[in-house]
């Protein structure tokens, strides 16, 4: 069994659990072994990184410090958040005043051999499009499913050394192979609104309202995401979206570990489908039994 170092951060163990219980249940499946990060603390994300970027790499560094500890050489979080700011600090390394600062504030070193992916990446490098083919036994035809990068999770391209900043089509191979119609969506690195859903709803309806319309257009029954914050502003706020746009958008968005996971046979209750706001029956229907 393959072991990777596991920070689900602090999205996963609230609002997104069903992003943890799916990313969970998906690796076990191809016999990858989840190392969660022993005492794993929040990477800062942007607030920290607006406050100072010292404290930042300190706070996320020392997740990949404990990590390298434990024997692990690679780090994957299915939050492209976190994943910005483990990346940020990895660049530490190259600075020798920050990476003194670094061992002072910590107490520790991260390993130049360390590295940090997203799930998304993990899937598509480690199991690979062709891996996930070969283990489909319910495959999802007929269904018609778009999938939502968002802004950050291939972006800056210099950081995330992964897929095309915009048109990356890593996602899209992936649903293919779970046997679902994937059109070609223009909306699918487009931003949803991020945090402003909290403050201003207003910019998250129109944002989202755009992603969910062209969804629609294309003839979607579900939208695939990689991201916790797409998918609550897309999933638990269409209500709000649905409100705003004068609209009655009635589409599922489901986690990329939780669409493969269907099409692997994993029942839907142990992918926490069962927790998402808008119901995924249209596409749970044909799976039943």
């Amino acid at each position: 069994m393959k072991r990777v170092a596991y920070y689900k951060g602090c999205s996963l163990e609230g609002l997104a659990a069903e992003y943890d219980v799916s990313t969970r249940a998906l690796c076990e499946a191809f016999g990858i072994e989840l190392v969660e990060i022993p005492d794993w603390n929040c990477c800062g994300s942007t607030p920290a990184h607006s406050y100072d970027p010292m404290l930042s790499a300190a706070l996320a560094g020392r997740n990949l410090a404990i990590a390298a500890q434990h024997g692990c050489e690679l780090v994957m979080t299915p939050c492209p958040g976190c994943l910005k700011s483990l990346k940020g600090a990895l660049e530490i390394n190259g600075h020798p005043e920050k990476r003194e600062a670094f061992v002072e504030l910590t107490g520790m070193e991260i390993d130049d051999r360390i590295q940090a992916v997203s799930l998304l990446q993990f899937i598509y490098e480690q199991i690979g499009v062709e891996g996930v083919q070969k283990s489909i036994r319910r495959p999802l035809t007929g269904h018609v499913v778009v999938p939502y990068y968002g802004c950050l999770l291939t972006r800056p391209a210099a950081a995330a050394r992964f897929d095309d900043p915009e048109n990356p089509t890593s996602m899209d191979l992936l649903i293919q192979a779970t046997g679902a119609t994937v059109p070609d969506f223009p909306y699918k690195t487009e931003c949803c609104g991020a945090t402003y859903g909290v403050t201003r709803n207003d910019i998250v309806g129109k944002l989202s309202g755009r992603i969910l319309d062209m969804a629609a257009r294309l003839g979607a029954e579900a939208v695939a995401v990689a991201c916790p914050l797409c998918q609550q502003n897309l999933d638990l706020r269409q209500d709000q979206v649905n409100s705003y746009n004068k609209r009655t958008f009635d589409l599922c968005v489901v986690y990329i570990p939780q669409l493969i996971g269907l099409a692997l046979g994993i029942e839907p209750k142990l992918l926490g489908m069962d927790k998402l706001f808008v119901n995924p029956g249209r596409l749970l229907q044909d799976l039943e039994g």
